[in-house]
């Protein structure tokens, strides 16, 4: 009876009280879920029945046994009721084995389906999405509500079954044993369930505190432990005031931690007594009967082992509805982030661009950022409404041409739309009005696959993932050779530091690559780009933050990335595209002023202020040859 006791408490804790109604549609998506597994299902509903009825024949058979050994029957009728005891105890195992191999594979079949589903959305997600989602709430669905959505088939989907089997039979053969004793029997079930939903209400909330410190210290961790995290700490931080907070958190868990065994070692211990209650009362009123001559000696010993089994069901079944609620929840969660369409997405017919040298071409492109209700759920910001606010113009009737083996440099303020200029060839974004076309093709027409061949892009913090510098530059091109590795690190001017690191290429740059200065990131990517061999480059402020000394080998690097292909470069400092063959003046989302670098220094308008402002200094305002 206590492992009853500590089935009605888990029931109860787990239990959420969500009250929404069923979702036809949501139903529907689940099943669609579910039927490749369809036939797994069908045997692990079977197994789940036949295991109940397992259940309930042994104390049926152990009945018997004390019957034959009172009745003094012959010693083989004992011995053979043992031997069918043994047998079903050996079945009910081995199937309990397949049964719990079924509901593995089910349930981490269907992980492993939603996990996937979800992923590859969240990949073709715009990176507005990302922009405004929290990840630790999209992690959370992929981990938490994917794995309570497989709990529906692997656990309450069998729960409900076998119980339900298992109650109906036990119930009924209770009820043919004696209906008196049955009946009085479950006159103390209300005193067995309702103090574990009381005392399971209590021990879900603690749990549910602690989760919210465990969230927060993990949350606090995650941000200090990170390399630019415990920067900031150390340069502005307080270390004190963090311990302080951090051990403070620690401590409240650490007391619902004490609080919460004391809770259920009370709550086990009070059940245990009223689960000796209803034995006692099966021995007692079943012995009173027995010695009366109207129960056998062995309907006793039935009972009492059967009051066992219903209990289990009674008070699992109690917490059912919750739990396929909860279930639901889960499923809903996760079908709320795939029912979010991606708003570039790619055609049907899409094409793929031939080989040889490409133009760009923009042609009156205007562009707004979307608002937060087209790219985002509020659940994945943690907010209680989305922002609506958006659709505001940021570029206006953009127009310029790149001929194949041309380089188009954007200069102008920040914030002037440079960089949405940049994000929008790749299609990070697609343009509200006019288009971008790529060798005359507009690239909406062109696949996935295509645009990414074609275009290379550099930016400013020279992202690199926490893993091998050959794997960060195999990201480019998985299927390239050690020499080829080789050959863009010396073109990228880091092969002789490669070599000189104990690891070699199997280096680990750390996260984000903070192991290596950031002109040596900015290389890295570089040689990344080398490697993919694309015929566009864009460079987005990639000199930006670097000292002379490393701007100098950068740019050599980029002098090897830009050779011989078209080239979109965005650039604060005016000297690194004096030698574009068109400068665009970009201010307020429109371009006011364009030509090289001689015709606008002689125009004297934006483009001399911001030279002025950047030379004055250092050189008298001359034209460059």
């Amino acid at each position: 009876m206590e492992v009853t006791a500590w089935m009605s408490l888990h029931h109860a804790m787990n239990a959420k009280n969500d009250k929404r109604p069923f979702s036809k549609e949501t139903l529907r998506r689940i099943a669609r879920f579910a039927r490749p597994h369809k036939r797994l299902l069908g045997a692990f509903l079977v197994l789940s029945v036949v295991l109940a009825v397992l259940a309930v024949a042994t104390p049926v058979l152990a009945g018997r046994v004390v019957d034959a050994i009172v009745n003094k029957d012959e010693r083989s009728t004992v011995v053979w009721l043992a031997v069918l005891i043994a047998f079903l105890a050996l079945a009910e195992g081995g199937l309990g084995l397949v049964n719990r191999w079924l509901s593995a594979r089910i349930g981490e079949g269907l992980i492993l389906h939603l996990r996937t589903a979800v992923f590859d959305h969240v990949q073709r997600m715009p990176v507005a999405f990302f922009t405004r989602t929290r990840t630790g709430a999209l992690v959370s669905r992929l981990n938490n509500d994917v794995i309570g959505a497989q709990r529906a088939f692997s656990d309450t989907l069998s729960g409900v079954v076998s119980n339900l089997v298992m109650l109906v039979l036990t119930f009924a053969v209770m009820v043919g044993i004696s209906w008196q004793i049955t009946l009085l029997a479950l006159v103390l079930l209300p005193v067995f369930v309702l103090p574990a939903r009381r005392m399971g209400t209590r021990l879900a909330r603690l749990e549910r505190e602690a989760a919210a410190h465990d969230a927060a210290m993990s949350t606090q961790m995650t941000e200090r432990f990170s390399a630019p995290g415990a920067t900031l700490v150390k340069l502005f931080g307080r270390p004190n005031r963090e311990s302080a907070e951090f051990a403070a958190r620690a401590r409240r868990v650490h007391d619902i931690g004490v609080r919460t065994a004391m809770v259920q070692h009370v709550f086990i211990t009070a059940l245990t007594m009223v689960s000796a209650l209803a034995l006692a009362l099966v021995y007692g009123l079943g012995g009173w009967f027995s010695l009366g001559g109207g129960l056998d000696a062995g309907a006793v010993v039935a009972l009492a082992l059967l009051l066992t089994r219903l209990y289990a069901p009674l008070t699992a079944l109690a917490s059912a509805r919750v739990e396929v609620m909860s279930a639901l929840v889960s499923f809903e969660r996760v079908f709320e982030v795939l029912d979010l369409k991606p708003l570039v997405a790619e055609k049907p017919d899409a094409k793929v661009l031939p080989e040889g040298p490409v133009s760009v071409e923009f042609d009156g492109v205007t562009f707004a950022y979307p608002s937060a209700d087209k790219v985002s759920l509020a659940s994945l910001e943690e907010v209680a409404n989305l922002d609506t606010r958006g659709g505001v113009d940021v570029l206006h009737d953009v127009s310029f041409r790149a001929e194949p083996g041309q380089m188009i440099a954007l200069v102008g303020s920040s914030g002037a739309g440079k960089s949405t200029i940049a994000q929008l060839l790749p299609r990070l974004y697609d343009v509200d009005a006019g288009a971008i076309r790529l060798n005359g093709v507009d690239v909406r027409d062109l696949t996935f696959d295509s645009i990414r061949d074609t275009l290379g892009m550099v930016t400013q913090d020279g992202h690199l993932f926490h893993e091998s510098i050959r794997a960060n530059l195999l990201l480019a091109r998985p299927e390239a050779g050690e020499d080829e590795l080789w050959d863009v690190l010396r073109r990228a001017r880091l092969a002789d530091l490669i070599e000189g690191l104990p690891d070699g290429l199997d280096t680990i740059v750390g996260e984000r690559g903070y192991r290596l200065s950031g002109g040596e990131r900015q290389r890295l990517t570089i040689a990344r780009l080398l490697l993919a061999r694309q015929r566009v480059v864009i460079l987005d402020e990639a000199t930006a933050h670097l000292d002379s000394t490393s701007e100098a080998a950068v740019q050599e690097a980029l002098a090897e990335a830009l050779e011989g292909r078209t080239a979109l470069v965005i650039a604060h400092r005016l000297s690194t595209v004096r030698a574009a063959d068109q400068i665009l003046v970009v201010e307020a989302g429109r371009v006011i002023e364009r030509g090289t670098h001689d015709e606008l220094l002689a125009a004297g308008g934006r483009y001399t202020a911001l030279y002025r402002t950047q030379f004055d200094d250092e050189a008298p305002l001359e034209p460059v040859a």
